[in-house]
């Protein structure tokens, strides 16, 4: 390439006055949208590569391409964009670890098309997190292209995948198709570069030797480049140092770095202080659109984005601070629903405000700011409490059983009584001590342990505590050994505790959900409710269910919605509900003959119950065993029922009860051309039959009518 060549504003520009060997940064996230086979496999044709280890290595391309962020250049909206929708296809993969096998060998190719788009997402996205802002502007029609190719071979993969074979729930597979349709939407109309800031960059970068730049595409590039902070233009100097340490011809990253001079005296002369101007003048860019909030992202009863977004005993889900001054006025009513709130106790959403925090990243808004929680920040205690603590502690820690004993029961009241204590109790180092009690073979001691970690785990720093200190195996050994009322209070510690997401992750190994399920089925009316939340919520990560299922829930949580009595009937199908959409769960409710209660609830259960059994029953009239599951189903008379529940049911219900309507008229129609068909068939043949008969009377008939032959003669 001619390095002195003068370029002008032309598209043929770009491939003189870019730099030749940093191209190849592009051209490396290109080539690895189609990457050789991975050393240790082989490919389709050829052999033999492990399922298991294919799936594991396209979960991790997801996990690695969600940590990829910071995208502040030229292409944010693209980088954005395809980091979100890959990082939309995590719960699939999740799914497909906890999924069938062997899979055929169209779903295992498919899997093998999507990890090799992966290794090319992966590659540009972190091109565009790490890279030269000037350089991906220069390489347009390379970086544009390699966006192009990765979305069509994106779009291909997900276009072969088989939601059946892999064993995908109905709600991952909505997600999965929206993903789809996106990335086909995007292959069919690419997007375009901007022109104008391609071409002050042409100019600027022929001219950077010279001092005659005009100011006025200075200005511009430094805003739109996004280099407007002296850490700004600190890490693109970086980036042009890496790639002139990567074998970049000399004169080429020295032009950039001129250019580079240039926009950071532009910087220091208007913003001597380093702020960026976009904080106090946005550019007319941001003004000009605004990303419309989606629904459920607002609280619906201010509208507004959701800062710190809680569940209330309906499972509606609100702002906390609305739905507190909601219930401060003295409702007892859900505000959407209007359904009686059977507790005012408010569950934080993580989900939602993590899914919040990345739609505000991937649309360039900030991240709403949580307010502060006066409950959850207690004032710190006084020198006397924390001396008493200390006291108590230091019993605690005697091998006097009865100043365990005590010590213990005063450490359980003092953490029921105030946030406050709850802290100082914390602060103290009480945790490990209480947590090394667990085993012990004294009755009260162990139920004076483990409700006082129970009591503890509700204020939020404590929850951090009692994991790091290796507390969920005893108290595991107390729900499996404990007396009654420990086992109950040890279930609630768990379902305290699996409020943070990745403890989910560590009860579900810890062998929990087994002593769990057994607590349910055999334990006290307050120990079956306790055991019930725990499980629901631990339920929520995808690899629980399995083990829910294996450890024999289904058939218990059947027997509860049998045994209205009970109280559990709602625990019970809310548990089902989750649990159906799992591969494991959907045979062993669909092999507990399910079908009879599930109608039942939605002839006569409550509004809510009557959602979630027409969700289960979405998933069990899904696949291999749809016709079975309909037709016993209608026979059940559900038809009215369904049409019933889409006119008068929640908004959830309704929708799954259309869903149900639609599945069953297509069974009910197929039914009848299949019986259509059968009469048919069955009229041919008498027509037939028909046709024969006639014949053979009239060969009769006609035999009857001819003459005698010689063998009528008498013999003579």
């Amino acid at each position: 390439m001619d390095e002195e060549a003068k370029p002008n504003t032309s598209e043929e520009a770009s491939s003189k006055a870019a730099p030749a060997a940093a191209a190849a940064a592009a051209a490396t996230a290109a080539e690895a949208a189609t990457p050789p086979t991975p050393s240790g496999s082989e490919s389709p044709e050829g052999g033999k590569e492990e399922v298991g280890d294919l799936v594991e290595r396209v979960a991790e391309l997801v996990d690695e391409i969600a940590v990829i962020s910071d995208f502040r250049n030229a292409y944010r909206r693209q980088f954005c964009n395809l980091s979100r929708r890959i990082r939309l296809l995590a719960p699939m993969m999740e799914e497909v670890k906890e999924g069938p096998r062997p899979l055929p060998e169209a779903s295992v190719a498919a899997l093998r098309q999507l990890r090799d788009a992966l290794a090319g997402a992966r590659e540009l996205l972190r091109l565009g997190s790490n890279g030269s802002k000037i350089f991906l502007v220069l390489e347009r029609e390379k970086i544009m292209q390699t966006f192009q190719d990765i979305t069509s071979r994106l779009e291909q993969a997900l276009a072969g995948i088989s939601f059946d074979e892999l064993g995908i729930s109905d709600e991952v597979r909505e997600q999965v198709e929206l993903v789809h349709a996106q990335f086909k939407r995007a292959k069919e109309r690419p997007d375009t570069s901007d022109d104008i800031l391609f071409n002050d960059l042409i100019s600027a970068y022929n001219s950077s030797t010279n001092d005659n730049v005009d100011p006025d595409i200075i200005q511009r590039l430094s805003e739109k480049l996004q280099l407007v902070t002296i850490s700004d233009l600190n890490q693109e100097s970086l980036a042009l140092h890496e790639m002139a340490s990567g074998g970049d011809p000399g004169a080429v990253v020295e032009n950039m770095s001129m250019l580079l001079k240039k926009i950071k005296d532009f910087v220091q002369t208007q913003d001597p202080i380093g702020i960026p101007a976009s904080t106090t003048n946005p550019s007319r860019d941001d003004n000009l659109t605004s990303p419309v909030v989606p629904d459920d992202f607002r609280c619906p009863i201010s509208l507004d984005l959701m800062k710190d977004p809680v569940i209330v005993s309906t499972g509606q889900t609100y702002e906390r601070g609305c739905i507190e001054r909601w219930l401060e006025a003295g409702h007892g009513t859900c505000p959407k629903t209007q359904q009686k709130l059977p507790n005012k106790s408010l569950t934080p959403n993580y989900v939602l405000r993590s899914l919040i925090a990345q739609w505000c990243e991937a649309n360039g808004v900030e991240p709403p700011k949580r307010p502060a929680q006066l409950n959850n920040t207690p004032a710190t205690c006084t020198a006397s409490e924390h001396s008493k603590v200390i006291e108590l502690l230091q019993k605690l820690s005697s091998q006097n059983l009865a100043d365990q004993r005590g010590a213990a029961g005063m450490l359980r009241q003092l953490a029921k009584r105030s946030a406050e204590n709850r802290a100082c109790i914390g602060e103290a180092g009480a945790i490990p001590i209480l947590v090394s009690l667990l085993p012990t073979t004294d009755v009260s001691t162990q139920e004076h342990v483990v409700t006082a970690l129970l009591n503890l785990s509700i204020y939020e720093e404590n929850k951090a505590r009692i994991i790091t200190s290796g507390a969920v195996p005893g108290i595991v050994h107390v729900l499996k050994r404990g007396s009654m009322e420990a086992r109950e209070n040890s279930a609630a510690t768990l379902f305290s505790l699996s409020l943070v997401d990745e403890n989910k992750v560590t009860i579900g190994a810890s062998g929990a959900i087994p002593a769990l399920v057994l607590l349910l089925g055999n334990g006290s009316q307050r120990g079956k409710k306790d055991a019930a939340t725990a499980l629901f919520n631990l339920c929520i990560y995808q690899g629980n269910k399995g083990k829910a299922v294996r450890a024999g829930l289904v058939p218990i949580l059947l027997e509860l919605l049998t045994e209205t009595e009970s109280g559990m009937v709602d625990e019970a199908l809310a548990i089902l509900a989750i649990l159906s959409s799992h591969p494991e769960g959907k045979a062993a409710i669909s092999a507990a003959a399910a079908i009879p209660i599930l109608v039942g609830v939605i002839r006569n259960g409550s509004s809510r119950n009557k959602e979630n059994a027409a969700a289960v029953l979405v998933h069990l009239c899904n696949g291999e065993q749809q016709q079975q599951h309909l037709a016993e189903a209608q026979e059940q008379g559900i038809v009215t029922l369904l049409e019933e529940l889409a006119e008068s049911g929640t908004d959830r219900g309704k929708r799954k009860a259309i869903q149900l309507l639609e599945r069953m008229n297509r069974f009910l129609k197929q039914q009848s051309q299949a019986q259509g068909d059968a009469m048919a068939q069955a009229h041919a043949q008498s027509q037939t039959l028909s046709q024969a008969l006639v014949q053979v009377q009239a060969d009769t008939q006609l035999e009857e009518s001819l003459p005698p032959t010689s063998s009528h003669l008498p013999e003579r």
